[in-house]
């Protein structure tokens, strides 16, 4: 993959992920504690609702990570070269996802 069209993709992908974080911060709010107004499953609901707002955030802001490294190795000229071995990473990995750090053989351990 060209760096300068993985920069475009990871770009976009960085600027679409801030967009849902911050439409998505009501979600994460803490939960009302007055049992009696919303009642105790609705509670519930609104806990576990939460609770994958949260995730769903933790998720985000790790790809942002990704995005980030992805782009300093862009800078670097590193980009499509995996951080472990130094092989070259396949133009189809990179194709899905071109935050990818590695090869395929190191990610798989």
């Amino acid at each position: 993959m060209d760096p300068d069209d993985a920069r475009e993709r990871l770009r976009a992908r960085s600027a679409a992920l801030v967009a849902e974080t911050n439409g998505g911060r009501g979600a994460t709010a803490t939960v009302a504690l007055d049992q009696q107004a919303v009642g105790r499953l609705s509670r519930m609901d609104a806990l576990q609702q939460q609770a994958m707002a949260q995730a769903a955030q933790r998720n985000r802001a790790a790809e942002l990570g990704r995005i980030d490294a992805a782009l300093a190795r862009i800078a670097a000229n590193a980009f499509g070269y995996c951080v472990d071995c130094g092989d070259e990473i396949a133009a189809a990995r990179l194709d899905r996802d071109p935050s990818a750090p590695k090869c395929l053989s190191c990610a798989r351990g």
